[in-house]
């Protein structure tokens, strides 16, 4: 299993809107961590990167994890996840 540390993890809502669009792309056993700001899964890393990213939750040493627009981004996906 590959596991990648991301940042703007913050809840319930994080975690579904991250399963359910990793698993949308084909990616199997896909598991989040809100306290380790965690993302384990069986697929492709580098594609998981850019989906994480895209979806507000990069890569924790990254330059795009200081960006204030993936944080804004990641309250959204967490907003959908919720609903």
């Amino acid at each position: 299993m590959n596991t990648i540390q991301v940042v703007n993890i913050k809840c319930g809502g994080c975690c579904n809107s991250i399963i359910q669009a990793m698993q949308k792309e084909g990616f199997a056993q896909v598991e989040v961590n809100i306290e380790k700001q965690e993302v384990g899964f069986e697929g492709d890393v580098e594609k998981a990167k850019a989906i994480l990213s895209k979806l507000g939750y990069p890569e924790a040493d990254s330059e795009a994890a200081k960006s204030l627009t993936k944080k804004a981004k990641s309250y959204v996906s967490c907003a959908l996840g919720k609903m």
